[in-house]
């Protein structure tokens, strides 16, 4: 992003010279719907950023301008936080945590630019949520450590936005750093960095340009279908906080005990933690092949078992594992549409991105868009 520009585009509607912060949006490489089951996840920070850009007012009302839906919000931050149901509802979120936490805000003038695809499943939620809580507390002059500012986030999306998610798109939003992925406990916040190897692979995220509306209610309903499966297998088991307490081969002779739509619920995320372990340890000897067929193995099982994939992911998925030189390519983020990541051999990029391309529009009638990405640093000041 360029900070000139955004400096230009404030002064469309504001005026001086403001601060910068931003936050990328994310892909994950393995690891879907556990996060929220205290498990296991293995996401990038992408090249692609939300930024805002922002200067204190003498008084208590914050002006906003979005670049991105050419809207302008004012909020007085002395009346009650008023839910939208729009693209709003993530910095008021993030205003009503804040100020919940003690921090009391001054006005500012806001202006908001993106280049993270909204609903394509790269969290652009995450990277406006941690953006605008580093513009925010800049404007008191105040800090916050990053596993905190993580929980923010998420806390702003579950209790403000009404989105039940985990804390994994805040937290490798704030964490991300280059040319590493992360993997993540969603449990107890442990995290390694772990190198990819920029010289033998590429991350390519091709976008379906396809959301079906029902994403949002059934992950909450699959989040409602994962909590039952722990209180049933609690009777068996004995008390078990989550999925992640349950192993394949404890699970495996008690599935048939459970209601059908909860074993298949159950029998995604506890294998996809046991994928998401593997992957990391194939990563580190150097096997992509093996990482591959994990995460062929995790769309199988999202498509199957966890019910989150759609038709045009499947196609896209389809297509992109006939291809020579991708080792492994899956749906990614909540599902019902959005993007697959791919797992491409370097010097074959470019040729696999054409095909797919190709083949997609040929099938479906929709020209994709694809990114090509480097894991990239997390939130900062652009200075």
């Amino acid at each position: 992003m360029d900070r000139n520009l955004i400096i230009k585009n404030f002064n469309k509607h504001f005026k001086g010279i403001p601060r910068i912060f931003r936050a990328p949006g994310r892909v994950n490489l393995i690891g879907e719907h556990t996060d929220y089951n205290d498990g296991f996840v293995f996401p990038m920070a992408l090249e692609n950023y939300t930024a805002v850009a922002i200067i204190p007012r003498k008084d208590r009302m914050l002006s906003i301008w979005s670049e991105n839906m050419k809207e302008a919000l004012s909020i007085p931050l002395d009346e009650k936080m008023q839910k939208r149901n729009n693209w709003s509802d993530y910095p008021v979120g993030i205003v009503k945590m804040l100020e919940d936490e003690g921090f009391k805000l001054t006005g500012a003038d806001m202006h908001i630019e993106s280049e993270v695809p909204v609903g394509a499943g790269l969290s652009s939620s995450a990277a406006l949520e941690i953006s605008c809580a580093l513009a925010l507390l800049s404007t008191v002059n105040a800090k916050m450590d990053n596993i905190r500012l993580a929980k923010l986030g998420q806390r702003a999306e579950n209790k403000f936005v009404g989105m039940n998610c985990g804390i994994m798109d805040q937290f490798i939003s704030i964490h991300g750093e280059k040319d590493k992925a992360l993997f993540l406990d969603c449990r107890n916040l442990t995290f390694q960095q772990v190198p990819l190897p920029a010289d033998k692979i590429r991350i390519v995220i091709c976008n379906t340009m396809v959301k079906h509306e029902l994403a949002a209610s059934e992950y909450n309903k699959r989040r409602a279908e994962c909590e039952a499966g722990v209180k049933l297998l609690s009777s068996a088991l004995g008390p078990i906080k989550a999925l992640r307490d349950v192993s394949m081969d404890k699970f495996s002779p008690l599935q048939e005990t459970l209601p059908l739509i909860v074993q298949k619920r159950c029998r995604h995320v506890i294998s996809e933690n046991e994928r998401t372990v593997e992957s990391i340890d194939a990563l580190q000897k150097n096997d992509l092949k093996r990482f591959g067929e994990l995460m062929n193995a995790s769309h199988d099982s999202l498509r199957d078992d966890y019910q989150v994939s759609c038709r045009e992911l499947d196609i896209m998925v389809n297509i992109a594992r006939k291809i020579p030189g991708v080792l492994g390519a899956r749906m990614t983020g909540g599902g019902f549409g959005g993007c697959t990541v791919n797992l491409v051999d370097k010097d074959k990029v470019g040729h696999v991105c054409e095909l797919i391309y190709s083949h997609y529009k040929k099938t479906t009638g929709t020209e994709a868009k694809i990114y090509i990405s480097a894991a990239a640093q997390g939130a900062h000041e652009l200075n």
